[in-house]
């Protein structure tokens, strides 16, 4: 049900005056919309064939009959996270509209996803396409993923009185500050929620301390994500190729990242005869600059974009292609998880640890903060904070397996007792969800 012109007129009036500011602008920037997709397209950052999405379009699927839950999240991370909580929405018999803001995180729903579940890429936040947006899909229920918040899309979805929930929410030590000193606009965003649902007690905090009106910790879905998966027939191949070498890879790593990654090799690799790391950048992009670095520092790359088996002489692969984390997983007992020695905030380490590896993360890991707590607390993970510390730790794994299998068994406990992320996050919904059912009955009776 849409409210009426005089109610959006006082809801509108009632918004702080930055929002409000911001509503006019993103109307008046429309004009500028071909030139911003024509850059991003020139970079790699929009899909060409799906660029209309963008300005509140649709692709080919049209909306499915019945109650419709619509989740979005801004990448890969945060469309892995509802995978879960996805399937037991289908096994409701729901359908699922999915939106996230990035060309991988596409890639990765067209290969994790079922078909049935629809991806479209999230409207640019501007009034027009937002309203196009929502005048085509009709969503029943809203779910966002962690703290993707678009003004104009949580204003115009509260408009129409559309039921909005947080899941997962997160608020990083680094952003909290920031939202604070603009404590009405986000509290005028937050307040559009029914409720949010924190991953931990001190995200829950810091959501009520910026204006969410119901806040339940229920913990982090990345947490209940199952291992990703491998073809074994790639596994199969990497593996004979690679056999009786020493293996260590560095996942989801970013710039900065990579000239210490090889530097710890050359150390590395004094000890440890035929020492292969494997080095997976966040962005497959970035592959041959990466496989540059390598070349520069005296060493041997290869690339896996390329086709490029390791081979005897392979000091350092970069593996640049997109999905195939879960393949690198299974090869390698130690992994050093990157966006931790840069302050990117690191990346998360639950598959890696699903997957058998021990782990080796730098000193940044906010993004994470009370996995990365966790584990080292416990021995499930190493931190080395600069080169010298990531050589001593990398050097410690390699050198002794029991040290490994003591680690990774910590970690698992870790992992265990942290988990039931998804349970928590079903039973918050079950009110929506009866709702939902009660429509479908009604419209199938």
């Amino acid at each position: 049900m849409q409210r009426s012109g005089g109610r959006r007129q006082r809801l509108a009036s009632s918004l702080p005056m930055t929002l409000r500011v911001y509503r006019k602008l993103s109307s008046a920037m429309v004009p500028l919309a071909p030139a911003l997709i024509k850059r991003r397209l020139k970079l790699g950052k929009e899909d060409p064939e799906r660029v209309g999405e963008r300005r509140g379009g649709v692709s080919a699927d049209t909306r499915p009959q019945g109650p419709l839950v619509w989740i979005h999240g801004a990448s890969v991370g945060e469309v892995l996270a509802a995978a879960g909580l996805i399937e037991r929405l289908r096994a409701l018999n729901l359908r699922i509209l999915l939106t996230s803001g990035t060309v991988t995180s596409a890639a990765i729903v067209a290969k994790r996803f079922p078909p049935d579940v629809i991806h479209q890429y999230v409207p640019y936040d501007s009034p027009r396409y937002v309203t196009r947006f929502l005048d085509h899909w009709h969503p029943s229920l809203a779910l966002f993923i962690e703290s993707d918040l678009w003004p104009n899309l949580i204003l115009s979805s509260a408009a129409r009185r559309l039921p909005m929930v947080l899941i997962n929410g997160r608020m990083s030590q680094r952003s909290f500050p920031r939202w604070r000193r603009v404590s009405n606009t986000i509290g005028a965003l937050l307040g559009r929620f029914d409720i949010c649902l924190a991953q931990s007690n001190t995200d829950a905090e810091r959501f009520a301390a910026l204006g969410s009106q119901n806040v339940v910790v229920t913990g982090n879905l990345k947490l209940d994500v199952a291992a990703p998966p491998a073809d074994p027939a790639k596994l199969e191949r990497l593996m004979s190729v690679t056999r009786g070498r020493a293996i260590v890879v560095a996942a989801s790593t970013h710039p900065g990242e990579e000239e210490i990654l090889i530097e710890a090799h050359k150390s590395l690799a004094g000890f440890f005869t035929g020492l292969l790391t494997v080095i997976v950048p966040r962005h497959a992009a970035r592959g041959g600059a990466v496989a540059r670095l390598v070349t520069e520092a005296g060493l041997r790359p290869g690339l896996r974009s390329h086709e490029d088996l390791p081979v005897a002489t392979t000091d350092i692969y970069v593996a640049d292609t997109m999905g195939e984390l879960g393949l690198f997983y299974r090869l390698a007992p130690i992994v050093f998880m990157g966006g931790s020695l840069v302050s990117h905030g690191g990346q998360n380490p639950i598959e890696a640890i699903k997957l058998g590896a021990a782990i080796v993360h730098g000193p940044h890991v906010f993004n994470f903060t009370d996995v990365y707590e966790a584990l080292d607390r416990a021995g499930g993970a190493r931190r080395a904070d600069d080169r010298e510390a990531l050589v001593k730790q990398l050097g410690q794994f390699l050198a002794d397996s029991a040290a490994r299998d003591t680690s990774l068994a910590a970690s698992e406990r870790v992992v265990e007792q942290l988990g039931g992320a998804l349970e928590r996050t079903v039973t918050a919904l079950e009110p929506y969800l009866l709702q939902l059912r009660l429509e479908m009955g009604a419209a199938n009776a």
